[in-house]
């Protein structure tokens, strides 16, 4: 009997492949008031063009551009005119993958675009976000630009290309509708809704929101204007720029930047770094009663985001929103190993799906997480016991990110050498206590055993000198 084929078209990897360049592409429209500039945070409406040092963190790193050596490569900093897409010939028609969601699930398709007046456009970002009301659980999945799959009626391309193919080629729900097709057959995701917001649209909502704060664990750097309304042909107006680490406001500006950036990065990164801006979207969101202004919402955004929700799904929706919590929120990236760089026999450098190791990812992504309802049940307080700012606010996000509630309250004093971990579990299980110092990763947490039937938290956590910000998200799963 011969074997099932294959979802994906299995192609041996170039002997030198080499990534498709991603470079940070700024947005040509005039921004809304930047970060940068000294104003109220509610401030929306574009002023002069004062530089001011930015003062986003509490120890801001600038590096101005040389007056006597041009430090840019410009073919990076600035976008070109996408091309219409290139359709490639394929002898064969690569499976569908089988249906991976549930009638239990609402998927949405989220889509940041780069689409500007009289020029051709790509889809700029994309991430799956499944939920499951009920259970307020959510998983994020982002999706690379340069992803090589089989577009319905086109064939084999980026999927970036997929919205403007249906676009411009009369497809059935025009380009929303291939581009959900076509997550649908490479994934085997059913998107019931999308969103289409362009970086104008982008700010607007942070700054209507009053900005959002962000827990910045690593230190992010790379290529900015001095200030928005500043020519962005003239190298002279950009500098190396750095947020974090630490809590950074971020107005829609700002936010745009970190989530959209990748000259010093890559397109990997940039996901994780769109994910992180989605989660403090979402709670700055549940922190102001965002929800119970919908229909408000709804009309002044019309214009700026383009979805096929109608304001009836949206209010059917807005009741579970008290279920959700950034705990609940599980990330996925379709990074290495779940993609290989390949070169096309066009030249292109894109990215093959490892069928393997993306199935399985896709598997979890897609699977209601009974892992994520154990740990919901349990709620870390988090104190600074360090003399660094805002370092319980990024152990918080972390834990988050490993599926623990958390509270944040002052510690007794900010002079800790180690870290230490309070059990107040009447039970004390140390394989339970072991999975919160493994996701902080502290290797010399001092414990600390105080039975409490009656405490209102089951751990306490105060970080101490020995405690390192920096982590990756991928790495902590639930």
């Amino acid at each position: 009997m011969e074997p099932a084929p294959l979802p994906f078209i299995l192609i041996t990897s170039a002997p030198n492949p080499s990534p498709t360049p991603t470079p940070f592409q700024p947005s040509l429209n005039t921004p809304t008031q930047a970060s940068v500039l000294s104003v109220p945070a509610d401030t929306v409406t574009p002023v002069p063009p004062t530089v001011i040092l930015p003062t986003e963190t509490p120890s801001p790193t600038s590096s101005p551009l040389s007056d006597s050596t041009a430090t840019v490569d410009f073919n990076q900093l600035f976008p070109t005119v996408a091309a219409p897409p290139i359709v490639e010939i394929v002898d064969v028609t690569p499976t569908a993958l089988p249906p991976l969601t549930d009638n239990e699930t609402i998927n949405f398709l989220l889509i940041g675009s780069d689409k500007r007046p009289g020029s051709s456009y790509r889809t700029d970002t994309l991430v799956i976000a499944i939920v499951w009301p009920k259970e307020g659980q959510v998983s994020l999945i982002s999706i690379p630009r340069d992803l090589w799959i089989y577009i319905p009626t086109v064939g084999m391309q980026r999927i970036n290309t997929a919205y403007q193919s249906g676009e411009i080629g009369g497809y059935v729900g025009g380009g929303p509708g291939l581009l959900k097709d076509t997550v649908t057959y490479n994934l085997g995701i059913r998107i019931d809704h999308t969103a289409m917001v362009e970086f104008d649209g982008f700010r607007r909502i942070v700054d209507t929101l009053g900005g959002i704060e962000v827990p910045v664990a690593c230190a992010y750097t790379d290529w900015r204007l001095i200030e928005p309304t500043l020519d962005i042909y003239d190298e002279n107006n950009w500098w190396l720029y750095t947020v974090g680490p630490g809590q950074v406001h971020m107005d829609g500006d700002l936010a745009l930047w970190y989530a959209r950036s990748r000259s010093k990065s890559s397109d990997f990164d940039r996901g994780r770094r769109q994910q992180e801006v989605l989660r403090y979207i979402f709670q700055k969101a549940l922190q102001t009663d965002t929800f119970s202004k919908i229909p408000q919402l709804y009309n002044d955004f019309s214009s700026t985001v383009i979805t096929d929700m109608s304001l009836a799904d949206m209010l059917l929706m807005s009741p579970y929103a008290v279920n959700f919590t950034n705990a609940n929120i599980r990330g996925y990236f379709i990074r290495p190993p779940y993609v290989s760089s390949w070169t096309t026999p066009a030249g292109a450098a894109v990215l093959l799906p490892n069928e393997a190791e993306l199935s399985q990812m896709l598997i979890e992504a897609t699977t209601l997480s009974t892992f994520a309802a154990q740990r919901e049940s349990v709620t870390v307080e988090v104190q600074n016991g360090s003399p660094t700012d805002t370092l319980d606010a990024l152990a918080a996000s972390r834990l988050n990110y490993a599926g623990y509630q958390t509270i944040i309250s002052n510690a007794d004093r900010r002079d800790y050498a180690n870290s230490v971990i309070v059990d107040f579990t009447p039970g004390q299980d140390p394989a339970q206590r072991e999975t919160i110092i493994t996701a902080l990763n502290l290797y010399s947490a001092n414990v600390i055993s105080l039975p409490d039937a009656n405490s209102t938290v089951q751990y306490r956590v105060v970080l101490g000198y020995d405690y390192e910000a920096c982590f990756q998200p991928q790495d902590l799963s639930h």
